[in-house]
This record gives structure tokens, C-alpha cells and sequence, in this order.
């Protein structure tokens, strides 16, 4: 088991991440065109929300068990059982592109495919918050594969899904609480347009917002700046202590090139309307404690359970009697902002004696390290929401 832990551990991370979001910025791209559009009709049904995990579930995929294999740059091995602690504020989830139905928007029956992925991005959140995972009409795979555009009507009927969860959160479920908003790829898009239209204006929601993590999600600010741009009153987080701000970032391995899809502020899944001169991609780094431009460790979580599906095949899990595989030590990060790019650099540490198995731009230096984003740094983006948790109920 150890060496097969071992040997899958890093691995699983980059293919789970690329069955996550194998054509997440196609779903960028879509939806930003759609919500640009902002006049075609579209149609949501007002019945109530489909939720994919609710702490009222009897079945919920948000709190399976965490126990961890955790395996070490020198082979060495140890389990981590986690103890839940108490759980004072809420996350709010929305899952990136999975859906395998035929339409162009999936319906909101709860499959496989959703279920996995909010085990493997969404479940470890449980340790610190109540997950709240709405079901959503997305963009589905075959809609971004059919070789035609997505219509704007979709695009829209997408985010009206994620808006009337949301509303039926706070109505039904929250009852004051600090709340995490927490997207990857499709659903970090969707949230950064829930911030712009419902919390950003709003002093209230701004005051219960623990923080939004947006990963791949090309959120941008000005050039030089910790807010602005995408977001007006919402700041960028500067210490894992901040509250009501946001953590995003892109990663890659290496400066992105001119046209990448991420980390460029001209990036060609941003509004074809914007020139976003001045702008920046926004990188927050979520190994530090104070964003002081250096560089931390990472932290990565890959599940053991193998992706349902056609997607699976294009992933691998690690091998061992834990339901997750942990790989400290592998990776670091450090925020770089240079030749108009502003992304989260990742490099490979290892030893001399135990080289790390190298993490790669699956799809090419266009898409980065988009594709596993989330569970490269799932460690410390829990880490981070446990310790915002405390300052937020110290604040109020």
C-alpha cells in the first residue's frame, strides 16, 4: 500500500483535476459571453432547490469520512483521522463542469458525477462549516463539446440556478452565519457574478461573507491593487486571518503565455466586450499566513475513490485503505507577477534522494495548472477557513 500510496498520490491529483475541469475554461468562456449578453430570456423554475449536500441530508456526500494516508517525501507513511470541530459558519459550493447529460443544461438530478466531485473538492470543508451544494443547471459537457456556441439563454439559465439556491439558502438555512462561498472553474465564474450583483452592493451579505474562495476564475483587480475591478468593496485576503475577502488564483508552472486562457487579463475567456486595461489577474497565495510575496508549501488531498463515468478514464487515483492520499511536501507556491501575468507559480521541492514526481500543463502552457487547481492546495485552503473562521466569530 505504502509505495503505491506513494506512487499514485501526485498523480491522482493532476488526472482527478483534469477530469474536474477537462473543458472548464470553455465553461468560462460560455458563461461570461452569456451573462455579457445580459438580455436573452431564460426561464427558472421557482420550485425549491435540489441540494447535492445540506446538512439536513441523511446521505451527504459533504461528510464522508476524511482519514488520510499521509505520505511523506521519504516514503515514510502515517494516518490522519480528522475531528470535526464545531462548525459556527457555512460553505456555499458550487461544483465545476461534470455533468454527462445530453443537453446543453443539465437538469438537477443528483449523479455520480456530482456526487464525486463534491467529495473531492468540497467534503474536507466539512471539518470547520456546514457545506451547502446546490444542485445547478450547468453548462453540460456535450453542450461544450457539440462544436456549436453556447446560447446565452443557457449561460443565463446556469447562473439564475446558482442565484436561486443561494437566495433559498439565507431564506431557509443560514439564520445570520458567516458564510465561505467556495467555486472552482464553471462555478467559480458563477460566483464571482453572485458577489458582483448580490454582496458587493450590499453592507449586510458583505458583513456575513467569511471570505470567497474562486479558483480559476480569472477574477481581476487593478493593476497593483487589492480591489476594484471585478469587485468594488470586496478586497483581496492579506493574511489567513482576514475576513470578507477573497482568495483566487491561477497556477501554472512557468510565466503564461501571451493568449493564455488564465493568469492575463486579456485572457480569451473573459467578456470579449472588456478590453480590461489596467487589470490584473488577481493571485492570493494559500500558503501563507501573511501575503508577503514569498513562498510556502503546499498541502495536496487526492481522493482514492476512482471518478464515475466516462471522465474516469481519464484519471487515476492513489492506492491505499484510506479514503484520501495527502502529499506534503512536494510542492510550493509563490505568487508571480511579471510581463503583464500575475499567477501562482508551483515548484517542484523533493529531495535529492526522492525527486518529486513533477506536476504538468496537461492540456498545454495556454491552460496551466487549471485543471487541478483545487486539489493542490486543498490542505491549506482548509486550513485557511478554519483559521477565518475564528477571527470572524472573534470579530462578531
Amino acid at each position: 500500500m505504502h509505495q503505491g500510496a506513494r506512487d499514485g498520490s501526485i498523480a491522482a491529483v493532476r488526472l482527478r483535476a483534469r477530469l474536474l475541469a477537462i473543458v472548464g475554461a470553455a465553461a468560462l468562456s460560455a458563461v461570461a459571453g452569456g451573462l455579457a449578453a445580459g438580455t436573452a430570456q431564460a426561464t427558472v423554475k421557482s420550485s425549491k432547490a435540489v441540494w447535492l449536500c445540506n446538512p439536513n441530508k441523511p446521505a451527504n456526500p459533504c461528510l464522508t469520512s476524511e482519514e488520510t494516508t499521509v505520505v511523506q517525501t521519504d516514503g515514510d507513511t502515517s494516518i490522519e483521522k480528522v475531528k470535526k470541530a464545531a462548525r459556527p459558519i457555512d460553505c456555499f459550493y458550487v461544483y465545476p463542469t461534470v455533468s454527462e447529460q445530453p443537453t446543453e443544461n443539465a437538469n438537477l438530478e443528483i449523479e455520480p458525477q456530482e456526487t464525486q466531485v463534491a467529495i473531492d473538492q468540497a467534503s474536507r470543508f466539512s471539518q470547520d462549516c456546514r457545506v451547502f451544494a446546490p444542485m445547478y443547471p450547468q453548462i453540460t459537457l456535450a453542450a461544450l463539446n457539440s462544436g456549436k456556441p453556447v446560447s446565452p439563454t443557457a449561460s443565463i439559465t446556469a447562473y439564475l440556478g446558482v442565484v436561486k439556491a443561494f437566495e433559498e439558502y439565507l431564506t431557509k438555512f443560514n439564520k445570520g452565519r458567516g458564510f465561505v462561498l467556495i467555486g472552482h472553474s464553471q462555478g467559480a465564474l458563477l460566483l464571482k457574478q453572485l458577489i458582483k450583483e448580490f454582496i458587493d452592493p450590499n453592507p449586510a451579505l458583505r458583513k456575513q461573507l467569511v471570505s470567497a474562495v474562486l479558483l480559476g476564475g480569472n477574477v481581476l483587480v487593478p493593476e497593483g491593487k487589492l480591489v476594484g475591478g471585478d469587485f468594488q468593496n470586496v478586497p483581496a485576503c492579506q493574511a489567513a486571518a482576514q475576513t470578507g475577502c477573497v482568495i483566487a488564483y491561477s497556477s501554472f508552472l512557468k510565466e503564461p503565455p501571451e493568449g493564455s486562457f488564465f493568469g492575463r487579463a486579456q485572457s480569451p475567456l473573459l467578456d470579449p466586450g472588456a478590453t480590461n486595461e489596467g487589470m490584473q489577474v488577481l493571485c492570493v497565495n494559500p500558503t501563507l499566513l501573511s501575503q508577503n510575496g514569498g513562498t510556502g508549501p503546499l498541502l495536496p488531498y487526492a481522493s482514492t475513490t476512482p471518478f464515475p463515468g466516462t471522465l474516469g478514464f481519464f484519471q487515476e487515483s492513489p492506492t491505499g485503505s484510506t479514503p484520501w492520499v495527502a502529499s506534503p511536501g512536494e510542492y510550493s507556491a509563490q505568487c508571480h507577477d511579471e510581463n503583464g501575468a500575475s499567477f501562482l507559480q508551483i515548484n517542484p521541492v523533493g529531495t535529492a534522494v526522492d525527486p518529486p514526481e513533477f506536476v504538468k500543463e496537461e492540456l498545454g502552457p495556454d491552460w496551466g495548472l487549471h485543471l487541478y487547481d483545487v486539489n493542490i492546495a486543498l490542505g491549506n485552503l482548509v486550513k485557511t477557513v478554519a483559521i477565518q473562521s475564528q477571527a470572524y466569530m472573534f470579530e462578531n
